[in-house]
């Protein structure tokens, strides 16, 4: 399963698509978990008197709390059966979860993210491991493309649907619809899906603080290791303060907001399985730099926006989004072809946690760069971000074209 000629294009199986689906609608009840924080951020900042460094460090402890978890679980992350290994932290990101709507002060909250990305933050690393274990290496862009729609599926449906929720019966009720949807894959998943432990028979650390060793000191997984940290800084920068930003500056009203994110998603939808087969046809570095190169553009004419039009809004946010899209699919699908079938869930669990780490540092420096002097007062020193998310975008170029040049040379 591991080699394939180059540019073949193998159908899936029905239990392939099966199982595509089931990880994507997980992925999507992760990610929009994550998300929604964002669009709910003017919300939760004025009904729990939060300020932006406060809001920050919301956004963060999910980050840290999932970085501390995939350390302390690479170790183990290849022992058992990923199946068994799935739904034990999916089980636990949905009581998290509930926790988050249960949640009535500031620091009932901040408990609730913790917990939650203790467990949410394995998730993804749990996941990409079952992709490269079932999936042959030119079929991944395609798979990642798939999976990685539930970032635009959550912005069409779940955040428009979520903020609806939020405006009639309060931000409460944006969290109680995940934990209604996350039981029912939860199930599903113990149905349909088989045992997945191939990996078992190629285990040879006795230890597991062994096996998280060899893993950190592999020379080739760090360059990937670092690649994924520079990939995640931009996103969990810019994204927090998104929707106080469209809000409070370019003077989006709160029931324009959902729009905003619906039809931004909908392009998601369009151009991410566009940009998963490119990526099997042609050089997935290319497409990342090409990605990258757009990106910055409209990172930089997005962060110095004035009040316009809300058409002119969901049309920069489009293309900002297939920027973005065209670095985070090709990228993940490199890094996700450097471990070796032994090391992939330790190499996962690591990469995802170094990810939430490095992502939830950079939401405490964007707290600190980005002031706003009263609740409803416009947020300053947001364009600052944009240069400092185009520096950081620009660093990770080179990363990723090592990652590259390290997978090329496995093939």
């Amino acid at each position: 399963m591991e080699q394939t000629t180059k540019n073949t294009v193998e159908p899936f199986s029905f239990y392939q698509k099966i199982l595509i689906a089931l990880l994507a609608l997980l992925q999507f009840t992760i990610v929009l978990d994550f998300m929604v924080l964002a669009p709910l951020g003017d919300f939760l900042m004025k009904s729990l008197g939060m300020t932006p460094k406060g809001f920050g460090l919301v956004v963060s402890s999910y980050a840290f709390s999932a970085g501390a978890s995939g350390i302390l679980a690479a170790g183990f992350a290849d022992k058992f059966d990923r199946k068994k290994l799935l739904l034990f932290f999916y089980i636990g990101f949905i009581v998290g979860t509930l926790a988050c709507a249960l949640a009535n002060t500031y620091e009932m909250l901040l408990v609730a993210r913790i917990v939650t990305g203790l467990f949410g933050g394995v998730i993804g690393a749990i996941s990409m491991a079952i992709v490269t274990d079932l999936f042959a290496v030119h079929q991944r862009g395609r798979v990642m493309g798939m999976v990685q729609m539930a970032f635009a599926a959550s912005q069409v449906l779940g955040i428009p649907v979520g903020l609806y929720f939020a405006n009639i019966w309060g931000w409460h009720s944006a969290f109680l619809m995940i934990v209604g949807l996350a039981i029912l894959i939860a199930l599903t998943i113990i149905i349909k899906v088989k045992p997945i432990d191939a990996h078992l028979a190629a285990q040879s650390d006795k230890s597991p603080f062994l096996h998280l060793w060899h893993a950190l000191s592999n020379r080739s997984y760090q360059t990937g290791f670092i690649a994924t940290a520079f990939m995640s800084v931009g996103g969990f920068m810019l994204m927090p303060f998104g929707s106080a930003y469209l809000i409070n500056n370019i003077e989006i009203t709160q029931h324009q907001l959902p729009l905003v994110f619906m039809f931004t998603g909908l392009a998601s939808i369009v151009i991410m399985p566009m940009v998963g087969k490119l990526s099997d046809k042609v050089d997935k570095f290319k497409v990342f730099a090409g990605g990258s190169v757009l990106a910055i553009v409209m990172i930089l004419i997005y962060t110095n926006l004035t009040p316009i039009p809300v058409w002119q809004v969901v049309l920069i946010n489009m293309v900002l989004f297939m920027g973005i899209m065209s670095r985070m699919i090709p990228a993940t699908t490199l890094t996700m072809s450097v471990p070796d079938m032994k090391d992939r869930g330790a190499f996962m669990s690591i990469n995802a946690s170094l990810q939430q780490m490095a992502g939830g540092i950079a939401a405490l420096c964007a707290g600190l760069i980005v002031t706003q002097k009263t609740k409803s007062s416009p947020l300053e020193h947001y364009d600052t971000l944009g240069i400092v998310v185009s520096v950081l975008i620009l660093i990770c170029i080179f990363f990723v074209y090592r990652v590259s040049v390290l997978v090329k040379n496995k093939e």
